[in-house]
């Protein structure tokens, strides 16, 4: 009798694991962004937050049903569509068993200068009035209008110095397109002398060398936060072998800052022709502007000035690429605005290598700030010594200050560098709002600090407030009144930097959740807060982590006072 050894049939699937690709879904993608099997750009992995926009744009959220397409669209993991989209703030994605969002979205500025103009208080009143089936609120970061404050968005359009009553009049016209801005044209930029410096850049007429040396000798720094010398990154990316980029910063998501979009809602081709020279010093085969998703209508006039100068000849369609940010004040990190450009989740990278050597798609990449660039035409025009010569107490240039808060004049600025905070709001400021009197400020927005009304008459520049525990950055002023509520405003500035951390490092993360925890109870722990402010400034990736105590760090060590009299207990 044999005995038969019988071995189970093995089970094949007749298709891969996960959720079914719907054909029509497929179809619809391809009407929308273009059939990639005629254009393999259209599959790039750089595309993929594009396309996301474009979905989310078209339909008010994006479907797992639309993901799903899109990944086989772009030949992409679905796990890598679905992380990229959902890291970023202005995509809503809807799993199958949920429902759309509203139509109708009003986001309200949460950051400390609306704060500070009553923007809690809109909130609650909106979310009372509006019906919540047909209009969502939100609570937003800073959308660069600090100037304006409170500030709220309704779809794509922004309601300055917001009120209940202006809001509810914008989602019954339905108004949600972005507001009209009016810029300088090409050609009247070219009758006033624009693009001739990069005419004569590119006739050899001035050398990289000569210009270099000039924008040394005018001390041009990096603009956006950093205060690196521009001469010394254009030689640091010049020295590594090609092929090259260059990419513009234009994502200034520190709360207080509005600088940029004040110089690109105005002169957008003096930016770009400091762009256009910068990344020729550096040979870079294409120039990449990565423009915050906050900014709408500056969108559109990019768009309609790159598309002026492929017209005029003056650069060649592809040479310019703008790309949208999606909501995170992460990517304004020069590693993590990178990963966005590659269409991934914007989180920094180690460093070494640094983006100077593998930047973009691994090449060496120059990343300079809007501002940064847009003086270099001007320094050509009118020489170093012009600008050198404008500074204050010692120090060289002009700054760009952002200045909000409790100033009459609030607004972008442009003064010596190294004027005071009395200086500034005296002489541009227009002095303290009436009933009001200075108690602090924060010198460089969110992260750079908070300096007492004593210590008003420090000269505002790079390298001057270090030794005070603060820095100047992007030169976002915020100003302080003797009524404003410093445990509110800690917390503020903690729950932005909770909300914006990209989770990958756990200082950061888990440091300043933990941070805002402490910070909400009724006593506070100075040395459990400086403790934790420690190990986050230590190990944390990058500068969001680095910096997120410094306001924390501030009140401790300049605010004792003044947290004592408004029943903040301190202990240690």
């Amino acid at each position: 009798m044999t005995v038969e050894t019988l071995t189970p049939k093995r089970r094949f699937r007749g298709k891969p694991r996960g959720r079914d690709l719907v054909p029509v879904a497929l179809a619809t993608l391809r009407q929308l962004l273009g059939d990639e099997r005629r254009d393999a750009e259209l599959r790039r992995r750089d595309r993929l937050i594009e396309h996301l926009h474009a979905i989310q744009d078209a339909h008010g959220h994006l479907s797992l049903v639309e993901l799903r397409a899109l990944a086989a669209y772009m030949n992409l993991p679905m796990a890598a569509v679905y992380e990229t989209a959902t890291f970023y703030a202005h995509f809503d994605v809807i799993h199958d068993d949920q429902s759309p969002p509203p139509a109708v979205t009003v986001r309200v500025c949460d950051s400390l200068s609306c704060q500070l103009a009553g923007a809690a208080t809109l909130k609650a009143q909106l979310e009372a009035g509006l019906d919540p089936a047909r209009v969502r609120v939100l609570r937003a970061p800073c959308m660069g209008r600090c100037d304006t404050a409170p500030v709220a968005e309704v779809g794509h359009h922004h309601v300055l110095y917001a009120t209940r009553e202006g809001i509810e009049a914008v989602v019954d016209t339905g108004h949600y397109h972005p507001e009209a801005i009016l810029w300088q044209r090409l050609d009247d930029y070219r009758q006033a002398g624009g693009y001739r410096l990069l005419a004569d850049c590119r006739a050899g007429r001035v050398s990289v060398e000569a210009l270099m040396d000039a924008l040394e000798r005018a001390g041009l720094r990096g603009l956006g936060g950093a205060g690196f010398p521009t001469f010394k990154k254009w030689h640091f990316v010049r020295q590594e072998p090609g092929p090259r980029y260059c990419v513009i910063n234009a994502d200034e998501g520190e709360p207080g800052t509005f600088k940029d979009r004040f110089y690109l809602e105005r002169e957008p081709h003096r930016f770009l022709e400091g762009a256009l020279v910068s990344a020729w010093a550096v040979e870079a085969s294409a120039l990449y502007i990565y423009l915050r998703d906050e900014y709408p209508g500056l969108h559109r006039v990019l768009r309609e000035a790159i598309a002026e100068l492929e017209a005029a000849g003056l650069c060649a369609p592809g040479d310019i690429v703008l790309r949208r940010g999606a909501g995170a004040y992460i990517c304004g990190e020069e590693s993590a605005l990178i990963e966005s450009l590659e269409g991934k989740p914007g989180k920094p990278r180690h460093r070494p290598p640094f983006v100077a050597q593998q930047g973009l798609f691994d090449r060496p990449t120059l990343v300079n700030n809007v501002e940064t660039v847009y003086w270099i035409p001007l320094i050509h025009a009118k020489g170093a010594d012009w600008f050198a010569d404008q500074g204050r107490h010692g120090r060289k240039g002009l700054r760009s200050f952002s200045l909000s808060g409790r100033v009459r004049r609030p607004g972008v600025h442009l003064a010596p560098a190294g004027i005071t905070l009395n200086e500034l709001i005296e002489e541009y400021g227009g002095g303290m709002v009436d009933g009001h009197r200075l108690a602090g400020y924060l010198p460089g927005g969110a992260s750079g600090g908070i300096l007492p009304a004593g210590k008003a008459d420090i000269p505002l520049d790079f390298d001057t407030l270090q030794e005070h525990g603060c820095f100047i950055g992007s030169a976002a002023i915020i100003v302080l009144s003797d009524r404003d509520d410093l445990r509110a405003v800690a917390t503020n500035l903690l729950a932005f930097f909770a909300d914006e951390s990209c989770g990958q490092c756990t200082p950061c993360r888990v440091g300043t959740e933990k941070m805002l925890a402490l910070l909400e109870r009724d006593a506070w722990d100075a040395g459990t807060l400086e403790r934790l402010a420690r190990v986050m400034m230590d190990a944390s990736i990058c500068g969001l982590g680095q910096a997120a105590p410094n306001p924390v760090l501030s009140l401790l060590k300049d605010f004792r006072t003044e947290l004592a009299a408004q029943n903040v207990i301190v202990k240690g």
